[in-house]
């Protein structure tokens, strides 16, 4: 069934920010029969865990668990992740996927039918399409693996926006200790708060028993950046967020954007 919802393309569709019970409720299941909603709630939460509730490019502090860490130690002893006491600045932060659903899943009204019994499906020129950047890299995010913290960052909402629209991207710095990056942009005008590029060093979950952002997604998203301001769609993605922002996607956040992405990798 179609059901339509207000978004910006590119972005992931944010879950209720109360994700404590999601988080608990994936780690004892089988993450095949959670619904959708619960694995984004369990993602965010497993996410800012992760990025210690920092943005991964501005380092902003997720004002939500701000104001929780206040109300349960108080203002004088509530710390950040690493001990630190709690200061500025704060801002409301989401989940990006780094490689989106739109990219990697079948559009509505896309089955086979008899006249493509000997074609290969949409789903399968997809998977060929990310291939084409990386062999083998689709199997990372087969089926709910979309959905795994591998795939995602925690972004404040702008740095989420830009990355979902491919004009952030992160590019590995040579001879640096490991998840070390240099984020850049294809933005005129960067952010006044964290003036790009910068180089970061992607925080690891305390226990190290969560993923972290794949290097080989993070390659991949970079290509696909590289190929849209290379091939001029600079412009049209411009446009298409402005309508985007007037109008309506589908629930899942499917856009035309995957349908210029396939073009452009096979050479339309």
């Amino acid at each position: 069934m179609k059901y339509m919802v207000k978004a910006a393309t590119g972005k992931t569709p944010q879950p209720s920010s109360t994700y404590d019970s999601a988080v608990i409720m994936v780690q004892g299941q089988n993450q095949e029969y959670i619904t959708t909603p619960a694995r984004l709630a369990a993602l965010r939460g497993t996410s800012l865990v992760r990025d210690h509730h920092r943005c991964v490019v501005s380092r902003v502090f997720d004002i939500e668990e701000f104001e929780r860490r206040i109300r349960r130690e108080g203002e004088a002893e509530a710390r950040d992740d690493d001990g630190n006491p709690l200061s500025g600045p704060f801002g409301h932060l989401e989940v990006a996927h780094i490689i989106p659903h739109s990219l990697t899943r079948p559009q509505e009204g896309s089955e086979v039918g008899l006249a493509d019994i000997n074609k290969p499906n949409l789903d399968e020129m997809l998977k060929i399409d990310l291939n084409m950047l990386d062999t083998g890299v689709a199997r990372l995010i087969e089926g709910v693996g979309i959905d795994r913290p591998l795939n995602a960052l925690s972004l404040s909402l702008d740095h989420h926006r830009w990355f979902g629209a491919f004009k952030i991207f992160f590019t590995p710095v040579p001879d640096e200790e490991p998840h070390a990056y240099k984020i850049e942009t294809f933005l005129r005008a960067s952010f006044p708060s964290s003036p790009l590029p910068v180089t970061r060093t992607l925080l690891l979950s305390p226990g190290r028993n969560i993923d972290p952002p794949s290097s080989r997604l993070l390659a991949v998203h970079r290509a696909i950046a590289h190929i849209l301001h290379l091939s001029g769609a600079g412009a049209y993605i411009d446009r298409f967020l402005r309508e985007m922002d007037e109008g309506f996607v589908q629930a899942d956040g499917s856009t035309q954007l995957d349908k210029y992405m396939r073009l452009r990798l096979k050479g339309g």
